[in-house]
């Protein structure tokens, strides 16, 4: 792998780790609540994107491990590769709960 290549994965890694926790941002009256509901929200909804990303790696390594042996030359799904799906997954799910959370939805 070359060192531009390199660079690039890393940059775009941290990128989606700081939009996963933009989109699961929580505003409060102050600091300390916006930190404190912020958290809550990642501790709330990681098990579930967790297992979400499991699910859809698991498929990726065992029901097409084939093809994408193939392209990644015999290897499996590195751990960066693991990481950006579980922040896409993050990255989504916190925009559907923020949109039901400021929508106003009353249950």
């Amino acid at each position: 792998m070359s060192k531009k290549s390199s660079l690039r994965n890393t940059i775009t890694l941290f990128l989606s780790a700081f939009l996963y926790l933009l989109f699961n941002l929580r505003l409060g009256a102050d600091l300390a609540v916006s930190m404190k509901a912020t958290g809550w929200q990642l501790v709330s909804t990681a098990p579930y994107i967790v297992g979400a990303a499991l699910v859809i790696i698991s498929f990726l390594q065992y029901v097409i491990i084939s093809f994408l042996q193939y392209m990644a030359d015999g290897e499996k799904l590195p751990w960066d590769r693991r990481l950006r799906i579980f922040f896409g997954l993050g990255i989504f799910a916190g925009l559907l709960m923020a949109i039901y959370e400021y929508g106003g939805v009353t249950g």
